[in-house]
């Protein structure tokens, strides 16, 4: 779908005129992550709602998902991408078309002779080639995946022109080839202190699609960390401190105790359909429970499995906790598709090296064994000297050089992922002093490098070019950028992590599939600046953004008179906006009800307080019950306040309060989505005029 664009992510509109001064016909518009190579010949493909989707017969149920299951989702991103047209059913052909017929067709087809390389030399079935004539356009690949990624390149081509407002849609005829240059391209999202719903992770799966992300490292089990309540002598803060296991155990399970909050939980089911969702995506669910470290929800279900004074620390050398942790990965690894899973293994007591090491390489060889998987660790000081981490574990370096210098971990033989925390991470909201940016910092990714040179997954320090690597290295498999959820649940919505995330993923993209100054057609800043808003808005298959389109001009409605409860049909609205209305509460019971419902939000009279997801921020003002109050509520990604009777000079934020590390609180603005849905709910007996939604702030 294209929706309306947030023009403070454009700069200026110049962008349009940026995109559209090639001559289409004659070469690729750049787009995000930029396309290896393509040679243009004379001659257009020209895309109309009589376009067919055709699946060549021999290959269509090859894979799984299969090469007819992605055609089904391309098919549909494609109609959302042309503004809801009805194109045909999908076809089966065992021949190729004929580049004279007079109806366009696209064609997906596989050739086992394909052959794609990464960087490091190593096999990928990612691939594709495409070859486009004027009335057919045809993506092949060495596997499904691989025409996947071709679909998503067409998709991008197609939003581009619409984007810069023609009316038709035409690709310029060639031969074109790509493929990336990392095997592992993913985000991590911190799901163990922030509880996010099954949904909300699977559009973040269709949205990381779009430019070309391959996983979602799913981090399910964590804590707060707060030493005061988790270390000392005699201290019993830990018992109540928030820790959370997000894998909801079947009733009767032995493991019920692990899940203190299974409203916070995703049930088995919730999962599969989320991690079916991903994979029709091309994207494969990692998901990690965290042990020996961060471990204070399973101590917290059984409190003898704990090293004495570490509460979030396992006791490997009890005789039950390796038992225990063995059970949990028994119930829930037949739930994961994924041929790997991450098992945390961070900043555990470096004293105990060796029973640390012990536990890692042991629930290597059991989950291998029992699951054929292989396992993943975050990258960890472990200081032995009789004892070594198997190989056949990937190490995910995250801290250089307190943890490990991953230059040294390649030469002796491990598989490293990069998620080096200098170059990608970020915090939900804030960061204790601000050492982390709201989303990838773009002047590090595109010229933070040694030399000024832009960032790419060979790239472990900003400053020291001798602790990087070369593109090629071959047991460098790609990065993960991280978004930590230090703060909890209450610290932000999920779509405002939704907006860290956003641009991020886009860069990320680019730097992961094409790396940075190794191919000629790798994109610049600028292009990628000019670009992405457009690509940002047209994403298909989900709405994260909460695009509404409106009444007339920037109104998405407006009710004159008085109601006590209505339905609009518009479940959510994304910032900017601005909600006005007029409201008089039932004088029997002045903070009884729900003003406003939408499926993001809810605004209770109650000192107009603001709920999502479970959680409830006030303004702390009370609505007088004997008169009308008006109330304008103004919304941005990165603040909502409200104007009581107009008063402008005295503007009210919604704020958050967040503890940091135990040491000090910090005020954070809010950003909510209007709740559109419903007006009066849950008990409101009082008044509601003159409402009027518009897309501004």
């Amino acid at each position: 779908m294209l929706g309306r664009i947030d023009m403070t992510l454009l700069g200026s509109i110049s962008f349009l005129a940026f995109l559209v001064l090639p001559v289409w016909g004659a070469v690729l518009e750049p787009q995000i992550p930029s396309v290896a190579f393509f040679a243009p010949s004379s001659g257009t493909f020209k895309l109309s709602p009589s376009v067919r989707i055709v699946v060549e017969t021999k290959y269509a149920k090859l894979g799984s998902p299969s090469l007819l299951e992605y055609a089904s989702t391309f098919r549909t991103d494609l109609e959302d991408t042309l503004s809801n047209a009805a194109l045909a059913p999908i076809e089966l052909s065992s021949a190729v078309p004929d580049s004279l017929s007079s109806i366009p067709t696209i064609y997906l087809s596989l050739d086992p002779s394909l052959e794609y390389k990464l960087y490091n030399g190593r096999s990928t079935d990612e691939g594709y080639d495409f070859q486009v004539s004027p009335n057919a356009y045809l993506i092949k690949g060495s596997a499904p995946l691989g025409v996947w990624w071709g679909t998503r390149t067409f998709l991008q081509q197609a939003a581009i022109q619409l984007g810069g407002g023609a009316e038709t849609v035409s690709f310029p005829a060639g031969k074109g080839s790509d493929s990336p240059g990392w095997e592992v391209r993913g985000f991590m999202l911190d799901a163990g202190r922030h509880w996010f719903d099954t949904s909300f992770l699977g559009d973040l799966c269709i949205y990381a699609s779009y430019f070309k992300i391959n996983e979602m490292h799913l981090h399910a089990s964590d804590n707060l960390w707060n030493p005061a309540f988790l270390y000392g002598d005699g201290n019993e803060g830990w018992k109540n401190l928030y820790a959370a296991f997000r894998f909801q155990p079947p009733a009767g399970s032995a493991l019920d105790g692990l899940v203190p909050r299974r409203n916070e939980s995703w049930t088995k089911q919730e999962f599969l359909d989320m991690q079916r969702t991903c994979a029709n995506h091309g994207v494969a669910v990692i998901p990690e429970v965290d042990t020996p470290g961060h471990s204070l929800v399973i101590n917290q279900w059984k409190p003898e499995l704990m090293e004495t004074g570490a509460p979030d620390h396992l006791n490997l050398s009890y005789p039950d906790t390796i038992p225990t942790i063995k059970s949990i990965w028994d119930e829930f690894l037949p739930w994961f598709s994924a041929p790997e899973v991450s098992i945390g293994a961070d900043e555990y007591d470096a004293a105990l090296a060796n029973d640390y090491i012990s536990f890692v390489n042991e629930m290597s060889s059991y989950i291998s064994t029992n699951s054929g998987k292989s396992i993943r660790i975050w990258g960890t000081n472990e200081p032995s000297t009789t004892m070594s981490v198997s190989k056949d574990i990937t190490i995910q370096h995250w801290d250089f050089p307190g943890d490990d210098i991953p230059v040294q971990l390649m030469a002796n033989g491990y598989r490293v992922i990069n998620s080096e925390q200098a170059f990608l991470y970020l915090d939900g909201k804030t960061s204790d002093g601000g050492q982390f940016p709201q989303e990838l910092d773009q002047d590090l990714l595109w010229s933070g490098a040694p030399g000024g040179k832009g960032w790419a997954p060979n790239v472990f320090s900003p400053t020291d070019p001798t602790n990087n690597t070369s593109v090629d290295a071959p047991n460098l498999r790609g990065a993960i950028f991280a978004l930590w959820n230090d703060w909890g649940n209450n610290a932000t919505t999920a779509l405002e992590v939704y907006y860290q995330l956003a641009r991020s993923m886009a860069v990320f993209g680019e730097k992961t599939w094409a790396g940075s100054d190794v191919r000629p057609s790798g994109l610049t800043r600028v292009q990628f600046d000019a670009v992405y808003p457009v690509l940002n808005a047209a994403a298909p298959g989900q709405n994260l953004n909460r695009v509404v389109k409106p009444k007339h001009g920037n109104v998405v409605y407006e009710y004159p008179g008085t109601y006590r409860s209505l339905n609009t049909g518009i479940p959510s609205v994304g910032p900017p906006y601005t909600l006005s209305f007029k409201v008089k509460p039932d004088s029997r019971d002045s903070n009884a009800g729900t003003l406003f419902s939408g499926t993001d939000s809810k605004l209770h009279v109650a000192n107009l307080t603001f709920e999502a997801a479970g959680q409830s921020y006030a303004l702390g003002y009370v609505l007088p019950k004997d008169r009308y109050t008006s109330v304008e509520i103004h919304a941005t990604r990165e603040y909502t306040y409200a104007l009581i009777d107009a008063d402008k000079g005295s503007p009210r934020y919604w704020h958050t309060l967040m503890d940091i590390w135990g040491e000090y609180m910090a005020l954070g603005n809010m950003s909510f989505a209007a709740p559109s849905w419903q007006f009066g709910a849950d008990g409101f007996a009082g008044v509601i005029e003159d409402v009027r939604l518009t897309l501004e702030a």
